[in-house]
C-alpha cells in the first residue's frame, strides 16, 4: 500500500505542460537562429538547461531556462563596446524575440531575457561557447561582465544518474522540490539536484531502491540535509563543479522538522499519510481504506468541508522568501506578537484580536506586480461542532485581522501569487486555549 502510495505520486508530480513549453523553446530557437545564424533550424544553437533539461522539474515548473549560443564574432563586437556591452548584448537578443512575440512582456533582466507566458517564464541566455566547451554569458549588472557557466555537464551527470539508478534520483530530487513547494522555503533546483546527488554516492544501497524503500529512504535523506552546516556557502555542482550557494541553509532546518516528523514511523504505523501528507502535499494520497473523517484527522475532505488547496487552484513553485506573523490585541491595545507567544510556549486565550500581516516578502524586491491569497482552517472538536472548519483560499491584502473564538489548533496560511503561481508560502499555528502546540 506505502509503495502503491509512493508510485501514485511520483506520477502526479510530473510536469504537465512541456509540450506548450517545447513549442515556445522551438519558436524561439527559430527566431534566433534566422537573426543570428541565417538558418531557420528549430534546434541547433539552443539548449534547455536547468531543472527541465536535467529532467528533475515537476509540474508547476514556472520557468524554461535555456541558452542560446551566438557566433563568436560577436563576442568581439560586445566585447568592445563603449559602455555595457552585456546590457547591449542582451537588448539586442531581446529585441529580435520581440519580433516573435510582439505583444509578450519581454526584459532584460541582468544576465538573461525574460519571456513572460502565462503561468511560466523563458529566461533566455545568450552565450557563446569556450575552447573547453564551456560557455561564456552576459552579466549586465555593475557596468558589465562576462562570467563563465558549464550546464551541459550537469544536464550529463544528471542523465546518467537517472539511469545508473533506475529513475530513483529523477524521482527523489522531484519529491524533494514537492516538499519545498509544500511547506514553503526556498531552496535552489540545482542545490537540490547536487544534494540528492550527493546522498546516493554516500547511500549506494538506494540506488536500486523500489518505492516500497521510500519511506526509510527519506528518513535518511532528511537525516543527511539536517546534518549539513547551515552556514556553509557554497556546494559544488554534480557534473560541473560550479559553486552552488546556500543562501541561508533554511533547508537544514526544515529538514531536521520532517525527520523528526517521520524517524519514529513504519509503514503499519497509524497516521502515517497524514505525516506524509503534511511533508508532501496533496499529491501524496491516501489509501481509499483510510480515507476517513476523524476528530484530529483533518487531511481528508468530508462532503461539507471547504477546504481549499493552493495547488489545486495555482501551480506551485516556490522561489521567493515569505514570513507571516500576528498581532494580538486585546480591546484594542497589542499585547505581544503571535510567533513570540510560540517560541515562549505561552497560552493563547480566546476573545482575543488577531491581525495577521506579511512581515517579509521577497518577491517585492523584483518589483513587480503580484496578488496575496490567505487560508484560515480551524481544526478540533469544536471547530467540527459548529461546523465551522472553514479553509477557503481567498484574495486579500498585507493584512487579515480574525478573533480567537473558540478551541483549536488552527492555522493561518499566505500566498504570494505572480503570473498564475505561486511563488512564495508561509503558515503559522494559531493554538487557541491549548497546553501544547507545535510552532511553524
Amino acid at each position: 500500500m506505502l509503495a502503491k502510495a509512493f508510485e501514485d505520486f511520483a506520477g502526479s508530480i510530473q510536469v504537465n505542460n512541456i509540450e506548450d513549453i517545447n513549442t515556445k523553446f522551438i519558436s524561439i530557437t527559430k527566431r534566433l537562429n534566422l537573426s543570428y545564424w541565417e538558418t531557420d533550424s528549430k534546434t541547433d544553437h539552443s539548449y534547455k538547461v536547468g531543472s527541465l533539461g536535467r529532467q528533475t522539474a515537476v509540474k508547476g515548473v514556472s520557468d524554461l531556462d535555456m541558452l542560446f549560443v551566438l557566433p563568436p564574432n560577436l563576442y568581439t563586437k560586445y566585447n568592445n563596446y563603449q559602455g555595457n556591452g552585456q546590457s547591449a548584448l542582451l537588448q539586442s537578443v531581446k529585441g529580435e524575440i520581440k519580433r516573435k512575440y510582439p505583444n509578450t512582456i519581454i526584459r532584460g533582466d541582468g544576465q538573461v531575457v525574460v519571456i513572460t507566458f502565462s503561468r511560466y517564464v523563458v529566461e533566455v541566455c545568450p552565450v557563446f561557447e569556450r575552447n573547453d566547451g564551456s560557455y561564456t554569458y552576459p552579466d549586465s549588472s555593475n557596468g558589465g561582465k562576462w562570467k563563465r557557466t558549464d550546464p551541459l555537464l550537469e544536464i550529463g551527470e544528471s542523465k546518467y544518474m537517472i539511469e545508473h539508478t533506475n529513475e530513483n534520483f529523477k524521482y527523489v530530487c522531484q519529491m524533494v522540490r514537492a516538499w519545498k513547494n509544500h511547506v514553503g522555503f526556498k531552496m535552489g533546483g540545482l542545490l537540490i539536484d547536487t544534494l540528492v546527488h550527493n546522498f546516493f554516492n554516500r547511500h549506494p544501497i538506494y540506488t536500486s531502491a523500489e518505492f516500497h524503500n521510500y519511506l526509510s529512504l527519506f528518513k535518511d535523506l532528511f537525516s543527511y540535509f539536517k546534518g549539513l552546516d547551515k552556514g556553509q556557502k557554497y556546494w559544488n555542482a554534480l557534473g560541473s563543479n560550479q559553486q552552488v550557494y546556500n543562501k541561508g541553509g533554511v533547508f537544514v532546518e526544515k529538514a531536521e522538522d520532517a525527520y523528526n516528523e517521520l524517524k519514529d514511523f513504519n509503514e503499519d504505523s497509524e497516521n502515517l499519510y497524514e505525516v506524509l501528507q503534511g511533508l508532501f502535499g496533496k499529491n501524496m494520497p491516501i489509501p481509499e481504506t483510510l480515507q476517513k473523517s476523524a476528530e484530529g484527522r483533518d487531511f481528508t475532505n468530508t462532503f461539507l468541508d471547504k477546504q481549499q488547496f493552493i495547488e489545486e487552484l495555482f501551480p506551485v513553485d516556490i522561489k521567493f522568501s515569505l514570513e507571516i506573523d500576528c498581532e494580538v490585541k486585546q480591546n484594542g491595545f497589542r499585547e505581544t506578537l503571535l510567533r513570540t507567544l510560540l517560541r515562549n510556549r505561552s497560552p493563547l486565550l480566546i476573545n482575543k484580536e488577531l491581525t495577521f500581516f506579511v512581515a517579509k516578502n521577497e518577491f517585492e524586491e523584483k518589483e513587480l506586480p503580484y496578488e496575496i491569497y490567505w487560508k484560515v482552517r480551524n481544526r478540533g472538536s469544536e471547530a467540527i461542532k459548529r461546523n465551522m472548519k472553514r479553509g477557503e483560499i481567498l484574495k486579500g491584502s498585507e493584512t487579515k485581522v480574525e478573533r480567537t473564538s473558540f478551541k483549536g489548533g488552527h492555522f493561518v496560511e499566505c500566498y504570494i501569487i505572480y503570473n498564475g503561481v505561486c511563488v512564495a508560502r508561509d503558515s503559522i499555528d494559531v493554538p487557541i486555549a491549548l497546553d501544547t502546540y507545535n510552532s511553524k
